[in-house]
């Protein structure tokens, strides 16, 4: 089982990486977010490089084994748990980390609410209510991964209600749920606390109004 590697970032692309590991390159699945902090991390393989460490999860089938990547333990634990729901493997729950960060299922699992996954990551209402359910109690055993919990830049509660808000503000105004989800996603870091309407003006001009 390969759990960890450690290597340099040669290619970096918006579904996977490729670490190199000693003159071997290993294909390592992840986020795009994920792969942005990771390659962010540790350069592009030039002279440059800095030596980057990969948490990883090996998906064994029949005709291929696949390595899923993240740049820190508890979030490969996170995916992990996401996998051990029925009917979620790690393509489906790869796909679920691009639409909805951690800290946002983390706290729509632990406050048992699953609107904002809906809203703002653009799951399914099912597939929400699905991993809130079925992941409540095993939340116990894991770090909070908000704002100040779980070394990951998370949602509070505030915060996932402004996103929401501002999702419902731009539907109103004629864009599709993806595109407002889209617009939210491309605000600077700083609007991460910010009022709605505040993020609603930024999001305006990130759709060219």
């Amino acid at each position: 089982m390969i759990s960890r590697l450690t290597g340099t970032i040669v290619h970096t692309d918006l579904k996977y990486v490729v670490l190199d590991v000693n003159g071997v390159g290993y294909k390592v699945y992840t986020t795009a977010d994920l792969a942005s902090r990771i390659g962010n991390s540790g350069g592009t393989g030039g002279k440059d490089s800095k030596t980057v460490t990969v948490w990883t999860y090996l998906a064994v089938r029949d005709d291929a084994m696949d390595l899923y990547g993240f740049p820190t333990l508890s979030e490969l634990n996170f995916f992990e748990l996401l996998i051990g729901i029925s009917g979620i493997g790690p393509k489906t729950a790869l796909g679920i980390l691009n639409v909805a960060s951690v800290g946002a299922i983390d706290n729509a699992i632990r406050s048992g609410d699953a609107s904002h996954l809906v809203k703002v990551g653009g799951l399914s209402k099912k597939m929400a209510e699905k991993i809130v359910l079925e992941l409540r109690d095993k939340m116990d055993d894991m770090p909070e991964f908000g704002e100040t919990g779980g070394g990951l830049s998370g949602q509070t509660k505030e915060t996932q209600r402004s996103d929401s808000d501002t999702i419902e503000a731009l539907k109103s105004l004629g864009y599709t749920p993806a595109e407002a989800r889209d617009a939210l996603k491309q605000l600077d870091k700083g609007l991460k606390n910010a009022s709605t309407g505040e993020k609603v003006k930024a999001a305006l001009k990130v759709l060219g109004m």
